[in-house]
């Protein structure tokens, strides 16, 4: 089934710039009685979808046989060929102008055969959405997350300096918890990255900056929440700050574990698994571009440095994964004593091969085949001559909270991986 909806372009009149007809984020919300809705929002605007099937209908046959159907034109003819006169309404009378007879039919003579259409509702059916409300007028810069929260009632929006807190129900207001732009902005020194509720517990969110810090806020302490609960960042090693320290270590994205025990958190080189009651570093660490440390410059020349790549964790907590580049993604898997390292293709080639990592020992994901990409040493190859394509990148990615099953989003394909 196919389902669309859209994000209007808009304009902002205040600021004279032009809110692009994009999609950056999507949520699901589901009410208690099964209906599905949708949370979509571009740079400035939120918007709240209902989904729902409907049953196509369509006219399946005439009721009337084919045998019949010449009657249908034989009508005024008959009458034109009897010897009774005519009247302008196409019935006949013996006496003219003398509508009213002993027959009661009306008109006289009757009515022809009719020919109506069955409408039957068909068995296929088609998804739809619909706009309920809308959410704008809150943020004065881009909106990068949103994130509904297990009470069912509320979400977060997040730009790179605040989090708004909204009611569902209401769209004309909002009330702002988070609040990191400084007096002088000649003093920031941060941005806010990305933001996500807790799945179990309402009053606790965390939410990551380009500083390559998480925080963790309850909502009950204050109203406003400027001081965290709890800070979790990995302090560098003495001697081994660069130019590139700051940028690379700057957090895309961070999702909770279903349970809610866990952060998993995407910076550019590494992905990070964080326990919620141990802040002293991350419990677990996965290589993801270290095979590009030593191109860093060439990186930040053309951009693809500030690359934001997303990141998601399996319904069981035991596997996390990332996008990269050449469409490629990558699958860890987590638990305790596991060395499974996977690297697939988001690619309509069914051969797929995996393309090894010496430092992991790689183990395949159940069924899942193998890609690799062989070639010289080039501007994007790795030490062990796979090459790399920065121009083509998989940066979303979400794993089926039940099922394992991904889905990737590659350019202008979506393609779904099951093991």
């Amino acid at each position: 089934m196919n389902l669309s909806f859209a994000q209007c372009s808009q304009f902002d009149y205040l600021k004279s710039l032009e809110i692009e007809e994009k999609i950056n984020k999507i949520r699901w919300c589901q009410t208690s009685n099964g209906a599905l809705f949708l949370l979509s929002t571009n740079d400035k605007t939120i918007k709240f979808w209902k989904v729902q099937e409907k049953k196509v209908k369509k006219v399946s046959e005439m009721n009337v046989d084919s045998s019949q159907a010449s009657a249908n034109g034989n009508i005024p003819s008959s009458c034109s060929a009897s010897p009774r006169p005519c009247l302008p309404n196409g019935g006949c009378s013996e006496r003219p102008y003398k509508y009213l007879s002993s027959d009661f039919k009306f008109p006289p003579g009757g009515f022809p055969t009719l020919r109506l259409p069955v409408v039957v509702a068909s068995e296929d059916a088609s998804l739809i959405a619909r706009c309920r409300r809308v959410y704008a007028h809150a943020h004065d810069y881009h909106i990068n997350s949103i994130s509904k929260n297990s009470d069912g009632e509320t979400f977060i929006s997040a730009d790179d300096l605040r989090i708004n807190l909204w009611n569902l129900e209401i769209s004309n207001q909002s009330f702002n918890i988070v609040d990191v732009k400084p007096a002088n902005m000649e003093d920031l020194t941060e941005v806010i990255t990305s933001a996500e509720f807790h799945p179990m517990q309402c009053n606790t969110l965390a939410y990551c900056s380009s500083k390559g810090s998480i925080r963790l806020v309850d909502l009950r302490q204050s109203a406003l929440c400027d001081n965290h609960s709890k800070l979790f960042e990995e302090h560098e090693t003495p001697g081994t700050r660069s130019f590139f320290t700051e940028i690379i270590a700057s957090i895309s994205d961070i999702k909770f574990s279903k349970n809610g025990r866990h952060i998993l958190s995407r910076d550019y080189m590494t992905l990070k698994l964080w326990d919620i009651n141990m802040d002293s570093g991350p419990v677990a660490t996965f290589q993801v571009h270290e095979y590009l440390r030593p191109r860093l410059c060439d990186l930040y020349e053309n951009d693809s440095i500030f690359d934001k790549f997303e990141c998601c964790l399996s319904g069981d907590g035991l596997r996390v994964a990332t996008g990269s580049y050449s469409n490629l993604f990558r699958v860890f898997g987590c638990a305790s004593g596991s060395s499974e390292a996977t690297t697939l293709e988001a690619s309509k080639n069914p051969m797929r091969r995996q393309a090894q990592t010496p430092a992991r020992p790689a183990r395949s994901l159940s069924s899942l085949t193998r890609v690799v990409r062989r070639g010289s040493e080039s501007p994007g190859a790795d030490a062990n001559g796979n090459s790399h394509d920065f121009t083509t990148k998989l940066l979303h990615l979400a794993w089926h909270p039940n099922e394992n099953s991904i889905a990737c989003a590659a350019a202008n394909s979506l393609y779904m991986y099951y093991a």
